[in-house]
């Protein structure tokens, strides 16, 4: 997940590989990372340096979902058939040091340019001249940076759950709610910036992580946390401090499947190259400086009324900046909610899609 991006953002191919696996290296082991179920079959394209896995179906306008972390492609499953029966060509990757794609281990070829910079690659592999793009968590953070940093590529843009970086040439927006965290040296963004602690703590017990992390409740129901003290690791986000308890805050709702899909595939991977994610972040000021400051296609922000880290609020004032945006909260969905609550986060994309895009 990313930081508050209120307080950091401011400052060839290869088809139908349906029973292909990846080699990788985690504790000094060879494990595999299988395809992904429930799916289209990946296919693979040379991007920027990767070998990108691509998800894809249907034909049509490009729609590009770009996931998250812990996430993968996979946590697509739900919107890749309805979007694509709506007559839309569904592209969603393992983006670079994820699942099957992979990627470096330096942490300085982790930052918004190069993530960008693969998807055009893709795009360009495939013939696709524009695309919408669609994110969610990290991946809400590249498709707000795509009209910024190749506004010819882009057709419209959905954040989901991450609403849109301010312009550092813009006043603060006055008014708006403030965040139920109290940060501190704890914070989870803080505690991924040391190569190899958050590995020691992650890769333990990964279906854990994953019970925890993409849980309902807990941490997600906002008028709980607000009444946790302010001390508690909750209201911290320490989520390091979290798993480590024998019973973590938050109860999983996905199916077995699901999670043990999301658990294999860090157990072979790893988390490193993940988290090398939030360790390039400071690069974000200088690889946007030189960005345009206004987003002029159209854009959807998709918020999740009990996701404390990325609160509906965190979208105030995007229309300073945002020539035609629309807005829409999810009610009774935590952080995941495009798998937590995919009927209604579909109807929500395919309809506007239907009015802007089509």
């Amino acid at each position: 997940m990313p930081f508050t991006r209120r307080n950091f953002m401011q400052k060839s191919v290869i088809a139908g590989l349906g029973t292909t696996t990846l080699s990788m290296h985690s504790h000094g082991a060879s494990n595999e990372v299988r395809p992904a179920p429930m799916m289209p079959a990946p296919n693979f394209v040379e991007t920027n340096g990767i070998n990108m896995a691509v998800y894809e179906k249907g034909t049509g306008p490009a729609v590009v979902f770009c996931h998250g972390w812990p996430e993968l492609a996979f946590s697509w499953r739900d919107q890749i058939d309805a979007v694509a029966d709506a007559g839309y060509h569904a592209i969603a990757p393992d983006q670079r040091g994820f699942g099957l794609t992979g990627g470096p281990e330096d942490p300085m070829q982790y930052d918004l340019g190069i993530f960008c910079d693969d998807l055009v690659g893709m795009m360009d592999a495939k013939d696709i001249e524009k695309a919408v793009f669609c994110g969610h968590d990290w991946g809400g953070a590249v498709v707000w940076a795509m009209p910024m940093l190749h506004p010819d590529r882009c057709l419209g843009v959905i954040g989901l759950n991450t609403a849109a970086s301010r312009p550092a040439s813009l006043p603060p927006v006055e008014g708006s709610e403030p965040s139920l965290i109290m940060m501190s040296p704890r914070y989870y963004f803080a505690t991924f910036q040391q190569p190899g602690y958050a590995e020691s703590i992650l890769e333990t017990n990964v279906r854990k992580v994953f019970d925890f992390m993409l849980s309902r409740g807990g941490i997600w129901d906002t008028e709980a946390f607000a009444q946790l003290p302010e001390d508690s690791d909750e209201r911290r986000m320490d989520l390091l401090a979290m798993l480590q308890r024998d019973n973590p805050p938050g109860e999983p709702f996905m199916s077995d499947d699901v999670m043990k899909y999301f658990t294999d595939t860090y157990t072979a991977t790893g988390f490193t190259k993940g988290l090398n994610w939030y360790r390039a972040a400071g690069r974000i000021g200088s690889v946007m400086a030189d960005a345009e400051s206004r987003i002029e296609v159209p854009s959807l922000y998709i918020g999740a009324e009990n996701d404390v880290i990325l609160p509906p609020s965190s979208a105030d004032g995007m229309e300073d900046f945002i020539s035609d945006l629309e807005k829409h909260t999810v009610l009774d969905s935590g952080h995941w909610t495009q798998q937590e609550q995919p009927e209604e986060v579909n109807r929500v994309i395919v309809e506007w899609l239907n009015r802007k895009i089509a």
